[in-house]
């Protein structure tokens, strides 16, 4: 019996058999895409992106740079200006201190012969010069009675041009030499004058309490 015979048989030509070939071999393709999770591709590409090394060029480097080293500048500047101020503060706290303690420890003298003996006593005693009021005060009266304006006009010293002045006469190049500082530069000034003046005593006699007369 021929195929042409056969019942419930069609015939397919050969046309038909690559058709039909084809629909199945697209139909596998479709069916291995299809077994492909969705934005795999995707995935792929960007895992493959992102392992990729980041090609740093000569001209980012620079400029990384650069801002580094301003970065650091503005750091270092910033801490030493903070120095500056702290070093300031307290240079300010120490002087304010040191000016409170200094007024704490000086007393106030009567503007007197006795508060000029006193301050000059007070000031002896810090620089380590001998003296005390009584030596002191003999002097003071026996060379100006007190006054502190006094001036010797007619002694050798005057007739050099160098009169003796002050509580106790001292000539200018003596109370220039033998000065305390911390004293006013001035002759006829009670406290700068004793202090000076006991001050080239205690060089030359020891102390001004071994004075007895001229000196």
């Amino acid at each position: 019996m021929s195929a042409s015979s056969t019942p419930g048989h069609s015939r397919l030509t050969k046309a038909h058999k690559l058709s039909v070939a084809g629909v199945a071999t697209l139909g596998a393709a479709a069916l291995a895409f299809s077994l492909v999770p969705a934005g795999a591709a995707e995935t792929q590409q960007a895992v493959t992106i992102n392992a990729a090394p980041v090609a740093w060029t000569p001209s980012v480097q620079q400029h990384l740079g650069a801002q580094q080293a301003v970065a650091n500048k503005l750091a270092k500047d910033t801490a030493a200006a903070k120095a500056k101020a702290a070093a300031a503060a307290k240079a300010e706290r120490d002087k304010t201190a040191a000016a409170s303690r200094s007024a704490v420890r000086t007393p106030v003298f009567a503007n007197n012969l006795d508060g000029w003996i006193k301050e000059a006593l007070f000031i002896m005693k810090r620089e380590g010069i001998p003296g005390t009021y009584s030596g002191i005060h003999k002097n003071v009266m026996r060379e100006s009675s007190g006054n502190p304006l006094a001036i010797n006009k007619w002694d050798i010293n005057a007739q050099n041009g160098i009169p003796s002045k002050g509580l106790l006469q001292v000539i200018y190049p003596t109370f220039k030499a033998y000065h305390v500082k911390g004293t006013k530069f001035d002759q006829y000034d009670p406290v700068a004058n004793i202090v000076a003046a006991c001050n080239y005593a205690a060089d030359r006699y020891g102390s001004m309490d071994n004075v007895n007369s001229a000196y």
